[in-house]
């Protein structure tokens, strides 16, 4: 039989479950993972849908009611549709690309408006460039392109 000071009882609806916990030790370091998720609220859910699938070329992982999933080389993207207007304090977010301009033009060419052209932000002491490109979402919100140039 299980201890029960190391179980964790949730109610949820007419059941009745019971998970083990994560024995966390004093004075041990906690070692995070890498982000797994990333949430964006969006106006209009199916909009949002279309336009990071079919535009931007995520991979649609699952939709439920209001929530889309989509696949960020391994980092889950989350939007979830809030009524009224998104908030305009969210995170840009920045997808990595190869070749930054080759990325721009296909993005472009379907519909993607850019705010400026691909530039460099800064070089590394051992040569290495780090270039970005801006633009929007369907709703208007930033988003980027970067790219690591290697000398």
């Amino acid at each position: 039989m299980p201890n029960l000071r190391n179980l964790i009882f949730l109610r949820k609806r007419e059941s009745l479950h019971i998970l083990p916990m994560l024995e966390v030790r004093v004075g041990e370091p906690v070692k995070l993972g890498a982000i797994g998720q990333v949430a964006r609220h969006v106006r209009d859910i199916a909009q949002a849908r279309h336009w990071y699938g079919e535009v931007l070329g995520l991979t649609h992982l699952y939709s439920f009611g209001n929530l889309a999933f989509f696949d960020c080389n391994g980092l889950r993207l989350f939007l979830s549709e809030q009524k009224g207007s998104a908030p305009s304090t969210e995170s840009i977010l920045y997808f990595q690309v190869q070749d930054i301009q080759a990325a721009r033009d296909a993005l472009a060419a379907r519909g993607v408006k850019f705010s400026d052209a691909p530039h460099m932000i800064h070089r590394h002491a051992d040569g290495t460039e780090e270039w970005m490109t801006f633009f929007a979402d369907n709703e208007d919100r930033p988003l980027a392109l970067m790219a690591q140039v290697r000398p």
